[in-house]
């Protein structure tokens, strides 16, 4: 089958989270993508919190699925004469280093049009060129701050508080995979290439664009009618914290279930929605506030909502989170059990859509990763596991037109990785050095 992607060469010149998410997408869809890293260790995550001793972590491997890898120190001249061939023949290059440094390796965006007018370049950073912040080193958390998801997350009496999910990595990693799309599509009308930039803080916010839209309201009406606070608390002049309610004008909370005392994740979130409100009396066992004045609108329930949620609550008692979402399902509630990763890393639902898969490795044995969330009718993505250090190296030299023995000197010149198969060999000579997290500055 040809996938939609095949033909497609892909520079992966990232490494932690949002660059290689973005690549590992598109090679997922059918890219040939090389990963190019550095000589003295590769990605960082290889070996960030190892679970196996020698072992490429889980941090790696869940991030890199479907590439090759290629060790090469850009710092050489024989490896910039490498890296200038690759960029000759592919249809892209992404990275994700700090501002400034593929410049101090020689590669400036005006090089690279020079070497390859049809090349798309795209890049994640922190926080874009105009920002004063463009100077700061951002790690995912630095970048759910700045993007607004932590001062709108947690509890109002509560400090702000980061999401689990990588909304300032991961998230950008994939806005950047929507941009690459789009200038590939657009090279298909111009024949030209371009540079495609995401800064994390501006992926976090396209995220919290509802947020926006309620601090827009609260400074026309001074309050927000669908949170927490209202009508019996007090509002500022900025969009508070609403711990688990809705948000989108359809009342919601999570709620415990039979067995919460001992198991943090026994809890469903439970939504109220204003025209099921029939069938959701009938659900819980109080038909008397289908038509009661106190409980038949949205506005007579909001200023006791959290009494009416204590009484679901004492329904759910007898009842597991799967045992309440059984009982729901049929009247139309919007609901779902707290899943933790251990359900989810074992859900035969999530493994039969390939949303979890396992994966061989020749190092670990396997390992389970995150499959494609995106499905299509033509074809599903083959997940492969990820590349070892410099793997494919003599493969993708020997396609650029070295010989053997090129390539067994550019081993002892330190220009490769001195013994093939992932061993990693540790050494000062390097390229310029690959950041620690996606977007931060050295």
């Amino acid at each position: 089958m040809t996938l939609p992607l095949e033909g497609i060469k892909v520079i992966d010149f990232t490494q932690v989270q949002a660059g290689p998410a973005c690549t590992q997408q598109l090679a997922w869809f059918g890219a040939d993508v090389l990963k190019v890293e550095r000589v003295d260790g590769g990605d960082i995550t290889r070996r960030q919190l190892r679970d196996i001793p020698n072992a490429d972590a889980l941090y790696f491997t869940q991030l890199n699925s479907n590439k090759k890898s290629l060790a090469l120190n850009t710092k050489t001249p024989k490896g910039k004469e490498i890296l200038e061939k690759l960029i000759r023949t592919a249809d892209v290059l992404v990275e994700n280093f700090g501002p400034g440094a593929m410049d101090r390796m020689g590669f400036t965006w005006e090089h690279i049009q020079e070497l390859n007018p049809r090349l798309i370049y795209g890049t994640v950073k922190g926080f874009n060129d105009q920002s004063p912040y463009s100077d700061l080193k951002v790690y995912e958390n630095v970048a759910q701050c700045a993007g607004g998801a932590a001062s709108t997350t947690g509890f109002w009496d509560g400090p702000p508080t980061v999401s689990a999910a990588a909304l300032g990595d991961s998230n950008s990693g994939m806005h950047l995979a929507i941009g690459i799309l789009t200038a590939l599509i657009g090279r298909q009308k111009t024949g030209k290439g371009q540079k495609v930039s995401v800064a994390m803080q501006d992926a976090v916010l396209n995220l919290c664009r509802v947020k926006l839209r309620d601090q827009l309201r609260l400074e026309r009406v001074g309050y927000l009618e669908e949170y927490p606070q209202y009508p019996n608390g007090t509002f500022t002049d900025v969009v508070p914290r609403g711990g688990n309610a809705g948000g989108g004008g359809q009342p919601g909370w999570v709620l415990k279930c039979k067995g919460w005392e001992t198991d943090p994740n026994a809890y469903i979130y439970f939504t109220i929605q204003e025209q099921d409100w029939g069938p959701t009396c009938q659900a819980i066992g109080k038909p008397e506030w289908i038509n009661d004045p106190a409980y038949s609108t949205a506005r007579a329930r909001q200023s006791h909502i959290f009494q009416i949620f204590g009484d679901i609550e004492k329904w759910l008692a007898d009842k597991t989170k799967y045992e309440a979402i059984d009982k729901l399902r049929p009247y139309g509630i919007p609901c779902a059990p707290v899943l933790s990763m251990k359900e989810i890393a074992y859900d035969p639902a999530l493994r039969a859509s390939a949303s979890i898969v396992e994966v061989p490795h020749k190092q670990r044995g396997s390992y389970l990763t995150v499959g494609s969330p995106i499905k299509f009718s033509d074809f599903a993505p083959e997940i492969t596991g990820s590349p070892l250090l410099g793997e494919h190296t003599d493969e993708v030299l020997t396609g650029l037109g070295y010989s053997s023995d090129q390539i067994a000197k550019m081993r002892q010149a330190n220009v490769l990785l001195k013994s093939a198969g992932g061993v990693v060999q540790t050494h000062q000579d390097s390229q310029e050095p690959v950041l620690a997290e996606s977007g931060s500055k050295k």
